[in-house]
Parts: structure tokens; sequence; C-alpha cells
């Protein structure tokens, strides 16, 4: 196993990222979260679109996740191999794509795209999965960690309240690769529980660097409540 994802191992990672128009939109706050979470006890980081890795690179001394959306709909991850050479290109010491049997937008297998990332930048590949036939095929086009990250949203399995722990126990059992569970960790508990179902590392974005929908849930219960 490759050193820097070992270092992962039993470790969090923490996803920081914010959505066009909001108020923390901006490569350089993204770059002092990072920066933050790093501080808090973060193995490593995960950062979207090319401006943020850039600036998330070079502030952070532990490994950069970078992957780069481009639409909201299919496959979005780092759809296609151009995408994944910019977010490797940017810096980041792992690409994270999407990781779904779906088609992509460039017609490519994930295999190809794995192979021809690799052609062009030596970086380590995450692949972002919504099942477990997503993982078994992402396994075999040769990708290096093996995310829960789409659970729930490509279509093969129904949104959890918290992590699908259900997949993480398939991944676990039917795969050899290291599995990060990713989605829907909004508790350490829940983190915790997700390393006691044999994930490999747990990556946690919304209830750590997202406080607008983090202040949602502490409006939406005082306000029950108030009745």
């Amino acid at each position: 196993m490759d050193p820097l994802i070992e270092g992962l191992r039993g470790r969090l990672v923490v996803s920081c990222q914010a959505y066009p128009g909001e108020p923390m939109r901006d490569p350089r706050t993204m770059a002092q979260i990072a920066q933050a979470v790093v501080a808090g006890g973060a193995a490593a980081v995960r950062a979207q679109g090319i401006a943020d890795v850039r600036q998330v690179v070079t502030a952070v001394d532990v490994p950069v996740i970078g992957l780069w959306k481009d639409g909201d709909d299919g496959v979005y991850i780092t759809p296609t191999l151009e995408h994944a050479v910019a977010v490797a290109e940017a810096g980041a010491q792992i690409v994270a794509l999407d990781g779904t049997r779906r088609p992509r937008p460039d017609g490519r297998t994930l295999a190809e795209t794995v192979a021809g990332l690799r052609e062009q930048a030596d970086v380590l590949v995450m692949a972002d999965c919504g099942s477990i036939a997503d993982a078994l095929a992402a396994q075999d086009a040769g990708v290096d960690i093996l995310g829960t990250t789409l659970s729930g949203y490509s279509g093969e399995r129904p949104k959890t309240v918290g992590p699908d722990l259900e997949l993480v126990d398939e991944m676990v059992a039917g795969c050899t690769l290291p599995v990060m569970v990713e989605g829907r960790v909004h508790t350490p508990a829940q983190a915790a529980e997700a390393l006691a179902h044999g994930a490999f590392s747990v990556c946690v974005g919304t209830a750590i660097t997202h406080p607008t929908t983090i202040t949602t849930w502490f409006a939406d219960a005082v306000a029950t409540a108030r009745g």
C-alpha cells in the first residue's frame, strides 16, 4: 500500500467545500478552513475546484484529495480525463473522481480514465462509488482507494439518514482496497461507528465545514422546541 494512503488508516479526512454563490465560496477561505481542520487533527483535506486545490495545497502539509465538480447531474465529480489531469496538475496528491458505472461525458470508461491519468501524472486515485458493484468495478479499473461518497445519489441505493453502513459492510467484505466512508457522517459517534464497521478512514464535510447547514440544524431544533 502506498505510504500516503497508509497514513490515512484509522484517521479523519475533512472535506472543505462551499457551494457556488455562498459567502464562503472563495479559494482563500477554503484554504484557511483547511488549515483550521488540520490544526484540529485532520489527516488529509478534500478540496473541490482547481483554484481551491491550488490554494489548499500551498496552505497545508497534509495530503490533498482534489476533485473538480462540473455540472450538477449524472457524472459530474471529475467527470473526464481532462478534469482529472487538471486536478493533478493543480497539486492534488490524490485525485477523486466519479467511480460509478454510469456513462462518462467524454465516452471513456473508468479504467481508460485511470490509465490515461497515470500516463500523465504521478498521483493516486480515489473512486467515489454508489454501490458494491461500482466499488468492484473501480477496483478492477486500477484505483487506489474506494469511497462511499455517491451512495444514495447515483440511483442504485436509497439515501440513508446517516452513512450507508450496509454498503460499508459490503465493500469491506468484498473489496481488497481501503474503503473511505464519506457521505452524511454528521456526528463523532457516526464516524466512530464507521470505523467499527471496518472502514479504513472517514471523511466528514458538512458537519465540520458548512456553517449554513449546521446553523439550520440548530435553528430548526430551536424552532421546534419553541413550538
